[in-house]
């Protein structure tokens, strides 16, 4: 018994989630990482998105991303201000929070997902004016293909 609770405890670490008095089977938010510009006001706002939704966020703050993004293969026109990761996945830019879910449950063999730019009206790139300029998620592989996810 007490292997199997130190196996548990271990786990429960290792997810980010506490033992309490429930079991191990809690579920645990999905932990994003991001890098991003200390001074970047939009990536702040994606992350309070994130967070709104239910996402554990964890920001790291870098004068330069470029080097995190040619790291997890982010293709470079794809590229955005912020790069995330979550699940075994790159996050690239604006990505709502809805197509971060939809990834996880689908568990695509792809390596992330982007949204190129900074679309008007995308999470993070709200404007007073509720104007929204349509948009493209796009998912891209180890080669850079890239192909749409989803549409906004």
């Amino acid at each position: 018994m007490m292997q199997i609770r130190s196996l548990a405890a271990a786990l429960a670490l290792t997810l980010g989630v506490g033992l309490g008095t429930s079991s191990v089977a809690q579920s645990a938010k999905p932990v994003v990482t991001v890098f991003k510009s200390p001074t970047c006001g939009c990536c702040s706002k994606w992350i309070e998105h994130m967070k709104a939704q239910g996402f554990d966020v964890k920001s790291t703050d870098q004068m330069d991303v470029t080097p995190i993004k040619t790291q997890y293969g982010v293709p470079v026109d794809a590229q955005s201000c912020h790069t995330a990761l979550v699940g075994g996945y790159v996050l690239e830019g604006h990505v709502p929070a809805s197509a971060v879910k939809k990834l996880l449950a689908e568990k695509p063999k792809v390596v992330g997902l982007a949204v190129p730019g900074m679309p008007v009206g995308s999470p993070g790139m709200e404007v007073p004016s509720g104007q929204v300029e349509p948009y493209n998620v796009m998912a891209f592989d180890k080669a850079g293909k890239q192909t749409v996810y989803e549409k906004h």
